[in-house]
């Protein structure tokens, strides 16, 4: 049987551009809904990620799924996997 990567289990997420200033970077806002463990609440958060874009596609308002990779510098640990819709200008 042949031994299974890592590549297989990276972690994946969906989110919007909300910056595109720097070059070969862009930042992601990644929202997600959960109920609170105690009160049963939905609540609602968000966390923005540097994520890695290397043929500056991605403009600001794009839908982007994004994957886990090795540290690229000292913030961008992801990078765009692909562009899901475009950002509206």
């Amino acid at each position: 049987m042949k031994k299974e990567t890592a590549r297989n289990f990276r972690k994946t997420r969906v989110g919007v551009v909300i910056g595109d200033k720097m070059n070969k970077t862009v930042v992601v806002r990644v929202d997600r809904q959960f109920k609170h463990p105690v009160y049963g609440k939905t609540i609602r958060s968000s966390k923005k990620y540097k994520v890695h874009d290397e043929s500056n596609q991605c403009k600001a308002g794009s839908v982007v799924r994004i994957m886990e990779t090795r540290p690229l510098s000292k913030e961008k640990r992801w990078r765009v996997v692909e562009v899901l819709s475009t950002g509206e200008e």
